[in-house]
């Protein structure tokens, strides 16, 4: 593993262990070429996935761009960060599942919406006005009056 901070070719393992859900083994690692330690996780990934997007350009499936988009969503909610990382494990989990090596980028954003209704009400309508692209007041107000109705 290469040293993120000054690129020496050779880290040692200091310490492994499985993380606290048994979906990844947490490696931390010292370079002896500037000293730094620093820890990676490794995952088992099933198969690549690509995500087809709305404009049907292609890219690689990034895990953690979907870290980032629910914990931007939870931001400053009582959610764990451990419930995050069980959503994200479960949505990894169900796509690479699917047969499919290519994803729509409409069937990632369903998957979170359908998780952060069950996560946190506030992180789901956070999501949902980015994510169904709200222009104005009423956009939220409309979304929000259907969901009182269910």
């Amino acid at each position: 593993m290469r040293c993120p901070f000054c690129g020496f070719e050779d880290t040692q393992v200091k310490d492994s262990r499985p993380t606290e859900d048994n979906s990844a083994i947490r490696r931390r690692r010292y370079c002896p070429g500037c000293s730094s330690r620093f820890t990676t996780f490794e995952r088992v990934q099933l198969r690549e996935l690509t995500v087809v997007k709305k404009n049907g350009s292609r890219a690689p499936f990034d895990r953690d761009k979907l870290v980032r988009s629910i914990s931007i969503a939870v931001r400053k909610r009582p959610v764990d960060p451990e419930r995050i990382e069980r959503v994200v494990n479960g949505i990894v989990r169900r796509l690479e599942s699917s047969g499919e090596s290519e994803v729509h980028s409409d069937m990632i954003g369903e998957m979170v919406m359908d998780a952060l209704a069950d996560l946190d009400p506030v992180a789901y309508v956070r999501f949902a006005s980015v994510y169904r692209n709200f222009r104005e007041a009423k956009d939220f107000e409309d979304f929000v009056g259907k969901l009182g109705g269910d």
